[in-house]
């Protein structure tokens, strides 16, 4: 491992904080909270809706990343080169089935969470929160997990983007409809929600993309074939950089059309965008990767901050 971490000096409160991965809650967090910013300027908000989306994205992304975690292990794809954060799993710091349980208790939480947002929004949610539960463990485990066949940065760009900001303002339009909705009533996915979800869609992707530059190597030995694996690390900065454009597109997009200046909050970030990007053009080992793994989600949170109060506020 690229750690010192051993399960000696490890405690086992700490060992499953480390399985949860708090450093990726910001992908959890960022879209509902744009989502939000949506609901307030489109007139739609709805706190308990909003609250209940919050737990459930939280629930999902705590579920996959004890999925990714267990499945990297078994699958092998976690060895003692990796130069990332430390696998509890692939380092014998908790024991497998126990990490696999927990997944499995994460995802029905999720679900049983998501019994109220079924309840608000109908049909619509039930099918939304399956395959996002699903799609979860498809990403690193099952008969074809998505991960390993370079399918990660689209799943990551559909549900924790597009899905997860529309669908956290579908939720709070949907709470003032009368009866149960079998499909999406007219007003309750506003154009604005599905422009708004592109920023995050993008930045969460990028995300994704430092991983696997940063592993790029270890996953090519152990079958892993992410984007960088199968096009290099040439295509996976291009990639990086275009999610970045996409992100800063979108307020400049909405500043041009109906929306006042503090809409261009979000352009306040890009000095440390820049930097974050010229790390991950010009860097391809752990010990400068993992920090800007760190920032990128970072990165993710202070532009959803800025990005939901020029919604607000604009």
């Amino acid at each position: 491992m690229s750690t010192e971490t051993s399960q000696a000096d490890i405690s086992r409160r700490r060992a499953w904080l480390m399985a949860a991965r708090p450093q990726t809650m910001p992908a959890a967090i960022s879209p509902v909270l744009v989502g939000v910013g949506v609901a307030v300027h489109e007139g739609l908000f709805a706190a308990l809706p909003a609250a209940a989306a919050l737990l459930g994205a939280i629930l999902i992304q705590i579920g996959t990343n004890f999925a990714n975690d267990y499945y990297d292990a078994v699958q092998g794809a976690d060895t003692e080169e990796r130069e990332g954060f430390t696998r509890v799993t692939a380092g014998g710091i908790i024991e497998p089935a126990a990490v696999k349980r927990a997944m499995w208790l994460t995802f029905a939480a999720a679900i049983l969470a998501g019994t109220y947002l079924v309840y608000v929004g109908g049909v619509p949610i039930l099918v939304i929160g399956l395959l996002s539960v699903a799609s979860g463990i498809a990403y690193t485990g099952g008969p074809y997990p998505l991960g390993y066949h370079g399918l990660g940065d689209l799943f990551v760009f559909v549900f924790f983007g597009l899905v997860a900001v529309t669908g956290t303002v579908y939720v709070q339009a949907a709470a003032a409809v009368a009866g149960v909705p079998v499909g999406f009533p007219a007003g309750t996915v506003p154009t604005l929600a599905l422009l708004a979800s592109l920023p995050m869609a993008g930045l969460t992707t990028n995300v994704l993309v430092v991983n696997n530059v940063r592993d790029k190597e270890e996953d090519s030995r152990t079958g892993k074939r992410t984007l960088a694996v199968r096009f290099g690390y040439g295509v996976s900065r291009i990639e990086y950089v275009g999610m970045l454009a996409l992100a800063y597109a979108v307020p400049i997009w909405l500043f041009l059309g109906e929306f006042g200046a503090p809409i261009l909050l979000p352009l306040l970030s890009l000095p440390f965008a820049a930097i974050v990007a010229r790390t991950v053009v010009t860097k391809t080992g752990g010990a400068a990767l993992n920090p800007a793994l760190e920032r990128s989600g970072q990165l993710l949170a202070l532009y959803a901050v800025l990005f939901t109060a020029g919604l607000i506020l604009g």
